[in-house]
């Protein structure tokens, strides 16, 4: 094999553990969500928790206090703050946000399909600011997160921009925000980790 070649292969390599990582951390979210919906909702219909059923399964988490989800969430809470560095504020809106707004079953469906609105606009929102921002080296982490913090609370304020579709994800950003009620801090909590999986570095601690 030439050296392109395994140039190559490497690169190829290098990008599959980025894409799995990537998946792996929105896959934990999503089991969060299912567990919050389970645990404190009481919705015990695991047609509606198809994550959170595969996540217990294949961990062997035991019931705890005879709750589904509970087990679970404290499970997620405590990985991910080890992991990448979230605190109790990430959970604890998370949990806020999905109580307030499901007061009966139907309503979950609408609350996690208003959750990946505001993902997918917050995320095109943000990388489109930064742009080339985003090439800085992950070794200069305390740059990247100053950086991040500044271009979500410009999506968050700013009233005038030059590309009509920035603003429209802009827009959306700040009424889903609204209807979900997560704080600027939650979103920098929820956008960094991404950008630091996405340079194949650890993330560990967001401070």
């Amino acid at each position: 094999m030439g050296l392109i070649d395994k140039m190559t292969q490497k690169a190829a390599q290098r990008e599959n553990a980025i894409r799995e990582k990537s998946e792996d951390y929105n896959s934990l979210i999503r089991v969060y969500m299912q567990a919050v919906m389970a645990a404190d909702l009481k919705i015990l219909d695991l047609r509606m928790l198809p994550d959170l059923v595969l996540f217990k399964r294949k961990l062997k988490i035991a019931t705890q206090g005879g709750r589904l989800g509970l087990a679970e969430k404290n499970y997620i809470r405590k990985f991910m703050k080890e992991v990448y560095g979230m605190t109790d504020l990430f959970f604890d809106e998370i949990d806020a946000s999905a109580v307030r707004l499901c007061k009966k079953q139907k309503d979950i469906q609408d609350f996690l399909y208003a959750f990946q609105g505001f993902s997918q606009s917050l995320f095109m929102s943000v990388g489109t600011d930064m742009q080339y921002k985003l090439r800085i080296p992950a070794m200069f982490k305390g740059l990247l997160k100053s950086m991040t913090k500044k271009s979500i609370h410009k999506v968050l304020t700013q009233e005038f921009w030059k590309n009509a579709e920035e603003r429209k994800a802009c827009i959306m950003v700040r009424e889903l925000q609204a209807k979900l009620r997560l704080s600027e801090e939650w979103m920098f909590q929820y956008v960094f980790p991404v950008f630091m999986i996405a340079k194949g570095a650890k993330v560990k601690s967001l401070e």
